[in-house]
């Protein structure tokens, strides 16, 4: 069994946003050459996630919404974690609902993927450097 391992760095001038990685990701399967198994695709961040979806626009922003809904930002002085100093205890609960990771199978070469299904970066505390781990196993 083979393994490959890539880091993908994301820097997003907005606090929230999502980002279609999948071309990354199939970039990565093809550097690492395996033909059959699985790659797991993370967020190295604890205020970002991985998800997969459908590339819509208005699915983007429902989800913007519902988050926000979910776990809104402010006021700040709602959530314990920010009375260290900081602003993002919201950014900590929606990575926790959208996910830290994805595991997707890799058939012929490809990501064997469901019809519409991308690999999704979600930003929730942005404007800084943070890293995605793509790890691939198989032959």
């Amino acid at each position: 069994m083979k393994s490959y391992r890539k880091e993908l760095w994301l820097n997003l001038p907005t606090r929230r946003g999502f980002v279609n990685i999948t071309p990354e990701v199939e970039v990565a399967l093809r550097e690492s050459e395996i033909k059959e198994g699985l790659v797991l695709v993370n967020a190295m961040h604890i205020s970002a996630s991985v998800f997969i979806n459908d590339d819509e626009h208005g699915l983007h922003h429902d989800y913007e919404k519902w988050l926000e809904k979910l776990a809104p930002h402010e006021p700040i002085d709602q959530y314990r974690h920010n009375d260290t100093g900081e602003d993002n205890a919201d950014s900590h609960m929606k990575r926790q609902i959208m996910g830290r990771e994805v595991i997707v199978a890799i058939t012929d070469g490809n990501l064997d993927f469901g019809p519409w299904e991308q690999i999704f970066y979600g930003e929730f505390d942005g404007r800084r450097r943070k890293r995605v781990l793509v790890k691939i196993i198989g032959e």
